[in-house]
């Protein structure tokens, strides 16, 4: 009992990263999660740790955990970085992947549409995190991989205004999001990274533009600028 509440506390803290939950940069109050989760600080403090070795939370002495921050230098170098790792990724899965990852990837995916459908974007985000993480595992590059794991940390959590449908662009976007997932599947599953990187690149200038917009968002209407003036 004890290590499916250590399991569940790991996964669903994930999650609330991912889902901005829990906001970057916040401290993480370990005596309330302790008591949320049904387990003592000892195995909540080994689930921290697990986390912050792969880029969800960060620890500092005397300061405890903190969700991993998403400061200017960071933004900077996940925009330069991700199109790079993102399109090797790809190469290497359609090298190495296997059949298994192959039709896991797909029932992700079939789960991915069924979100869209329903216009959940927590699901939708959470799942497009999954699938790009099964692209990761299907590379098995020791070197990339953990870098593309950190990478879709901070992309999950720019990509909330993305999933959320605000006007019919907004969906149009959300199901050619979709369409390029399943076709970057058959791309693996042909072993055929010429089209396997192309679309990953669409995917990624797909998303990048709602990215920016977490960094730099629209301005306020004038006429509220004024007021604020005023």
């Amino acid at each position: 009992m004890k290590d499916s509440r250590k399991l569940k506390s790991y996964h669903d803290l994930k999650q609330r990263v991912l889902t901005l939950e829990l906001s970057p940069g916040s401290a993480l109050d370990e005596v309330a999660l302790s008591a949320e989760y049904g387990v003592s600080r000892t195995p909540l403090r080994e689930v921290f740790h697990r986390l912050a070795g792969e880029g969800y939370l960060s620890l500092a002495s005397n300061r405890g955990a903190a969700v991993s921050s998403m400061d200017l230098a960071t933004m900077r170098s996940f925009f330069q970085s991700a199109p790079l790792i993102y399109a090797a990724i790809a190469r290497l899965a359609c090298e190495q992947a296997s059949t298994v990852q192959i039709t896991a990837a797909k029932k992700t995916q079939a789960r991915f549409h069924k979100a869209m459908k329903a216009s959940n974007a927590q699901d939708m985000v959470v799942l497009n995190h999954r699938l790009h993480e099964q692209f990761g595992e299907m590379a098995a590059s020791p070197y990339l991989t953990p870098s593309l794991g950190r990478l879709l940390i901070d992309h999950a959590r720019m990509s909330q205004r993305f999933y959320r449908v605000h006007h019919a662009s907004s969906q149009k976007r959300i199901v050619k999001a979709s369409e390029q997932h399943e076709a970057m599947i058959d791309a693996i599953a042909q072993r055929n990274p010429a089209d396997c990187v192309d679309l990953t690149l669409q995917h990624w200038e797909l998303s990048r533009r709602d990215m920016d917009k977490y960094v730099l968002p629209d301005p306020l209407p004038i006429d509220d600028v004024a007021d604020l003036a005023g």
